[in-house]
């Protein structure tokens, strides 16, 4: 697909709640810049500090947990240390047992992305490791930043 067809970045507009990650001098690789992989913990970071701040995640007690099933990450801007990130996140979509997540980093501040991606989180029993519906608590949460 050529640059014309792609569809447009997202930007900030594009995202009802931030989180902010500081970068650490670790996160950056031999070329200068935040190594590819990081982007996946911000993603991370960003979503499970609001579900635990809304109440939609006990990662220490609870008997249901999100797991990561899918990811992928489209890289427009480099950041590096120390760089303060603004993590963008929507739900793009809620099944009975998953959660599509929409998260967009952006350098403090700035109005371009440096990169944007999704995750996909399937909810499961902590015991069994099986699929579960998403719990009432965390739907709400998920509801409160959907997008379309």
């Amino acid at each position: 697909m050529s640059a014309a067809e792609r569809a447009p970045d997202p930007t900030r507009a594009d995202y009802p709640l931030f989180r902010t990650i500081t970068t650490r001098w670790m996160d950056n690789d031999v070329y200068g810049h935040v190594n590819n992989v990081q982007y996946y913990s911000f993603f991370d970071t960003a979503v499970n500090q609001y579900m635990v701040e809304a109440g939609g995640l006990d990662f220490r007690d609870g008997e249901v947990v999100g797991l990561v099933v899918e990811t992928g990450c489209s890289y427009r801007r480099s950041l590096a240390f120390p760089d303060v990130v603004e993590a963008g996140i929507r739900v793009a979509r809620i099944g009975t047992s998953s959660v599509t997540y929409e998260v967009g980093i952006f350098r403090q501040g700035e109005e371009a992305v440096c990169a944007f991606g999704r995750f996909v989180h399937v909810y499961v029993d902590r015991a069994s490791n099986r699929p579960v519906p998403i719990p009432e608590r965390a739907r709400a949460a998920m509801e409160a930043i959907r997008v379309g």
